[in-house]
């Protein structure tokens, strides 16, 4: 039995580990319930509650769930009002003959089975939003936000945190049986409606039960235009290791990237990061730009392990 996932997900990988071991819990269910922690947790700025909200300020999350035993997978995108997405993506898998559910008809699904909206944007969250708007454009009706010495925290980390995204992956194997979950609020301050490549199998996670498993965090567009989760599992089928895998799928991506997100030496401006879990129990994680880390749980306990990465900042 192990569990790996994103550096942000150790909590996760820990609880995905026990649900295998100690609670009889399927792969499919320990990941959901793993990350469902991260989901719950105000101060994580990626995921669920407290997740940094879109350019209107609302909150939208994308999710998806991957069963290695059924092949079968399920997924939410710019799911509003209820925080533990992941649970409704694996819903969809479990009750429908569908994949995904997007809007409106994600949220209706999810209160048809019993889950409550909610108000899912924090004060905290609401905060640097509202930083950020202040802070985009000379042009607009907004005057300047303060001066760096009178910024409280929560408004000095958006005017750095809007650059990026955040997202937490967790895979698991038990018994041979794998699967995987992925969660986000996607990019912060995105166009209302945006999509990534978290709640879609293939890109933003992916496994096959005679294989192996792959999930992702990092530039969104990247994975859905390059399929690079499936692309890293049928990568290892061939028989590289997760650590060649992941890095033969970011060099693809590296290779094939425009110029415009290139910077003055040809090096891709983004960071795309990989965590790849194999049938025999091998594992990594890989980065376009390190240092950085992902968190393995096995018998030896959790803990956090360092990324190979093609490009070091």
């Amino acid at each position: 039995m192990i569990s790996i996932a994103s550096h942000n997900g150790l909590t996760a990988a820990e609880r995905a580990y026990r649900g295998c071991s100690e609670h009889d819990e399927s792969p499919l269910d320990a990941v959901v319930e793993g990350v469902t922690i991260i989901e719950d947790d105000p101060d994580e700025l990626t995921v669920g509650y407290g997740g940094l909200p879109n350019e209107q300020g609302v909150v939208e999350l994308d999710a998806a769930v991957m069963d290695g035993p059924t092949h079968r997978a399920g997924a939410v995108a710019a799911l509003r009002d209820i925080r533990h997405a992941t649970r409704v993506a694996r819903l969809v898998c479990q009750t429908t003959r569908r994949v995904m559910l997007a809007g409106e008809g994600s949220r209706d699904f999810a209160i048809a089975h019993g889950f409550t909206p909610e108000n899912l944007l924090t004060e905290r969250a609401r905060k640097m939003w509202l930083y950020w708007r202040r802070s985009r454009d000379e042009r607009d009706d907004w005057l300047p936000p303060p001066a760096d010495e009178d910024l409280d925290a929560a408004a000095w980390f958006a005017r750095h945190f809007y650059k990026t995204g955040g997202t937490v992956h967790c895979s698991a194997m038990k018994q041979g049986d794998l699967a995987c979950a992925t969660t986000t609020s996607g990019h912060a301050f995105k166009l209302p409606g945006r999509v990534g490549d978290s709640p879609i199998p293939g890109a933003g996670l992916y496994v096959d039960n005679d294989v192996g498993a792959c999930g992702s965090i990092g530039h969104g567009e990247l994975n859905v235009e390059h399929c690079s989760s499936f692309l890293a599992v049928e990568l290892m089928r061939q028989g590289k290791s997760p650590t060649e895998a992941g890095m033969a799928a970011l060099e693809r991506i590296a290779e094939k990237c425009g110029e415009m997100r290139r910077d003055h030496q040809g090096r891709p401006t983004f960071n795309l990061q990989f965590f790849l879990l194999a049938k025999d129990g091998s594992h990594a994680g890989v980065a376009m730009w390190g240092p950085k880390q992902y968190a393995v749980c096995d018998a030896d306990g959790p803990r956090l392990l360092d990324c190979a990465a093609m490009h070091k900042a």
